[in-house]
């Protein structure tokens, strides 16, 4: 496995994303065989970064990866969040933690990983009410007693990230970004690397699209949070075919998988840049952890980047961005 540095942590190129593991895929694995395939992830891919958040399963996802990651707790970083969004009505809002409660939400959280320390620690959503400057001094304040080593925002736009950055230099800043979803590349990624900021994206796989396996007439049920995003009809999934084609041509030159060639696109796109995958397979854990080792070449890097340029990407995700957007 190869390695990049968020700032001062160094974690595993690919990371892991442990939320399917509770929630937001369809009914989650039993508890062991979340276990084991976590330990599988060190163990067999060399991955050392592994996500959770007190929002997944609400709170059990954080004892599953503790439990897991007990024996080599101190050879791997764990990331978790605080403030993850709540349902208000028909809408998504950020939960509003004072700084009094955000030590006792890590408090927790630290209770429920079973370790004295977490490595990174994440805003799951940035707050409307308190401010990022008030945010970041507790973060601050937490860094100096050691119960954090580091700490980021979720979701957060380029004009918090500043702010708060300001006030305690940022580690990493987690957000969804995928060949499918490119936002970020407007203003977050810049200024990240203006910054020295690390970036960790969330659903890289655009929640398992870009790994080809989904087709049209497939349905979800349940907690899946797929049922609500629209790039999962079947229209959506036709039109976004070319996509696809996309990956295949160069999954094929280089024997890999579209699902490679997506995660080692976005690493040659930074060097500050750590995905989380989540899988539930050990094919896919190995497949997902084996994009460090595909190499895409300047050239060809260019060459997905223009062809990016003229394809339409049709449907969203969710209207979490509209929600949050309100914000700006």
């Amino acid at each position: 496995m190869k390695y990049r540095n968020l700032r001062d942590l160094k974690v595993s190129a690919i990371g892991y994303g442990c939320m399917g593991m509770s929630h937001g895929y369809g009914a989650a694995p039993e508890r062991q065989e979340s276990i084991r395939l976590i330990r599988y992830a060190y163990e067999q891919g060399g991955c050392t970064f592994f996500d959770t958040a007190e929002g997944y399963g609400a709170g059990d996802n954080e004892k599953l990866l503790g439990e897991a990651i007990a024996p080599f707790r101190d050879k791997v970083v764990i990331a978790t969040k605080f403030g993850g969004p709540k349902i208000d009505g028909d809408r998504l809002v950020p939960q509003e933690y004072t700084p009094a409660e955000i030590r006792q939400h890590c408090e927790a959280s630290l209770k429920r990983l079973g370790t004295d320390h977490i490595d990174l620690y994440y805003q799951h959503r940035v707050s409307r009410v308190v401010t990022p400057e008030e945010v970041a001094d507790c973060m601050g304040e937490l860094i100096r007693e050691g119960k954090i080593l580091a700490w980021g925002q979720s979701m957060a736009t380029a004009d918090e990230i500043r702010r708060a950055h300001a006030v305690t230099p940022l580690t990493a800043i987690q957000s969804e970004y995928s060949i499918m979803e490119r936002s970020v590349e407007k203003d977050v990624l810049p200024v990240c690397e203006e910054l020295g900021i690390g970036f960790v994206p969330f659903s890289p796989l655009a929640g398992g699209f870009l790994s080809g396996k989904i087709t049209s007439g497939q349905t979800f049920s349940g907690d899946d949070v797929r049922r609500a995003i629209s790039r999962y009809t079947d229209e959506n999934i036709r039109a976004n075919q070319q996509l696809l084609d996309l990956l295949n041509e160069f999954a094929a030159r280089h024997e890999a998988t579209p699902a490679q060639i997506s995660l080692a696109w976005m690493l040659a796109k930074k060097p500050f840049i750590a995905p989380i995958p989540g899988s539930r397979k050990e094919a896919r854990i190995l497949e997902n952890l084996g994009a460090a080792d595909v190499e895409l070449t300047p050239d060809e890097f260019s060459e997905i980047e223009a062809a990016l340029a003229r394809i339409e990407i049709h449907g969203h995700r969710t209207d979490e961005e509209i929600v949050f957007g309100l914000r700006k």
